[in-house]
Formats: C-alpha cells, structure tokens, sequence
C-alpha cells in the first residue's frame, strides 16, 4: 500500500456537485464513489452488483454529507439505459468507468462475442456521455472522464476485442473534447496500468505476473484504486480546469 504518512487534497469545486459513476459498486468504481462522497459530491452510481453496491453504501453513509444513491442498471441495454439517464438530475462530472477485461483468444471471438464485449466496455460510454451532456451545456460546465487502459499501448495479448475497445475510447475522449469544449466541457481520458483490485487479485495476480508487473514498472510497488481515484478527483475540480483532450497514465512508469 502507499505511504500512510501521505497527505491528500482537498477539493472545495466538489462539494455539493452531482457525480455520475458507471460500474461504480466494485474495483475502481468503488474507489471512485468513496474518493467523491468523501468530498461531500452528490454520488450516483449505476452498477448489477447489488449487494456490492448496497455494502459500499452502508460503509460510506456515517462519514459522506450526501449518501450516495445506487441505481441498478445494466448498462449493455442501451435503450434501458437511455431510459433510467433521462430520469436523473443534471451531472456535473461524469465518469465513464465501466468495463469487462475477461481474457479471451482471437480464434474464440464470435460475432456475439464482439458485439457483447464492445457493448460492455465502449458503447455506453457513448450513449452515457450523449445523454448527460444537454445538462452540462445549460451549465455552461462539465467534466467528463472516460475510463481507458495502458493495455492497448504495451501492448497486452489475450483479450483482443478489450483492448479495441480501450484504443477507441482515447478517440472518442478526443473527438469529444473538441466538439464539447465550447461548451466548457472537459473531456479527459484515464490511463491505469496493473491496478491491485479484489478482481485482479482473485483472478490473475499470481506470483509470476507480480513479478512481471513489478519488472516493468519503475515504481516497485503494487497499485490501488484509491489512487486513481485521487487522479480523477483532480481532473474533475475546477483545479483542472484548463486541461481537456489528455490521456492520463497512472502505471507506476510502466510505459
């Protein structure tokens, strides 16, 4: 873990802003929605891991001046999806977090396999961001974070269709950017490298691929989700507030 000793920012622009999380009920997500509400944010989070989601709530309710509301969704439902968006208040800071990195070969994807691993981890981030971006342009404000990976720039092997994905959404990061920052919406784009999530840790994170992250990173040492959310925290206030169309690692100087 990070030093204990470490001293974090604090970040008055947050406080009293509405968030929106996406897959915010484990992982990363789960890091981000304590990273906010420990700012006193008004969190939403859309997630289908209920009793993740429901537990992440009750630990942060005693400490977090607004209780941050969990809406189930999924998010591969594009029209559901546009349907529980269209109920929400305005979002002041969105962040597209969401995805699937289940390990997969080339010679195992179907037409159904694609289609379900992009709907997963590229399409809502599309259809997420179109439809809380009216909100942000009658503000005349808005930041926008789209979750991506260092693994299509390594690059990883194993999941093919994941890392497509994560490439796309630099461009879209981008391509957003220019068309939304007139409207004084930033849109950037976060980078993690191995990051030490329970997933990770049940899944993959075996001695040997340790000591392969460990080789390769300058930082000797593990990762973990608080610290990307402490990079999105910053990109989200208005300390941030000139800088827009960036990608941002977080890898512990693996590339």
């Amino acid at each position: 873990m990070p030093d204990n000793n470490y001293q974090y920012a604090s970040y008055p622009s947050l406080l009293d802003r509405t968030v929106l999380i996406t897959g915010g009920a484990t992982g990363i997500g789960a890091a981000l929605v304590e990273a906010f509400a420990l700012q006193g944010a008004r969190v939403l989070f859309l997630d289908i891991q209920g009793g993740a989601a429901q537990a992440l709530i009750a630990r942060l309710e005693p400490d977090a001046s607004h209780t941050p509301i969990y809406y189930p969704c999924d998010l591969t439902d594009t029209r559901a999806l546009q349907t529980l968006l269209a109920t929400l208040p305005a979002i002041d800071v969105l962040i597209n977090n969401a995805s699937n990195d289940t390990r997969h070969t080339t010679e195992s994807v179907t037409p159904e396999l694609w289609d379900q691993l992009l709907a997963v981890n590229l399409k809502h981030q599309f259809f997420v961001t179109q439809a809380i971006t009216p909100g942000m342009k009658a503000r005349g404000r808005g930041s926008i974070l789209n979750m991506s990976s260092i693994a299509w720039m390594i690059p990883s092997t194993g999941l093919p269709v994941y890392i497509a994905a994560k490439a796309a959404i630099v461009g879209l990061t981008r391509t957003s950017a220019h068309e939304l920052g007139p409207h004084n919406i930033r849109v950037n784009a976060i980078l993690p490298g191995a990051i030490l999530t329970e997933r990770q840790q049940q899944l993959w994170f075996t001695p040997e691929y340790s000591a392969e992250i460990l080789s390769r990173q300058a930082l000797k040492r593990h990762l973990y989700p608080d610290e990307v959310a402490r990079l999105a925290l910053f990109l989200a206030a208005d300390d941030s507030s000139a800088i827009t169309n960036q990608t941002h690692i977080i890898d512990g100087g693996w590339i």
